[in-house]
């Protein structure tokens, strides 16, 4: 099963994310199918970039995001217009 979840990279105490398709059984770090977007939560604003249209494409071929990316997603009125528009 494909999940959409984050993988960590930037510096030691510096975390920042990318928001990506990957299968479930690979580890974090691991190759991923592909980058859907970027976040970055020591900033000021917590500033989140996500692709929807390619984030729709894969919940439309039974991708399941981690419940970390969707309490974020949530959050930021994201999933929202996600559920909204399928």
């Amino acid at each position: 099963m494909v999940r959409i979840r984050m993988q960590r990279v930037g510096r030691p105490h510096k975390p920042h994310f990318r928001i990506v398709a990957i299968h479930g059984t690979k580890a974090r770090d691991a190759a991923s199918l592909e980058v859907i977007g970027h976040y970055h939560p020591e900033e000021k604003t917590e500033k989140i970039v996500v692709d929807t249209e390619r984030l729709k494409y894969w919940i439309s071929k039974g991708a399941q995001p981690s419940d970390t990316l969707r309490t974020i997603l949530v959050t930021k009125g994201i999933w929202g217009q996600i559920q909204t528009a399928s």
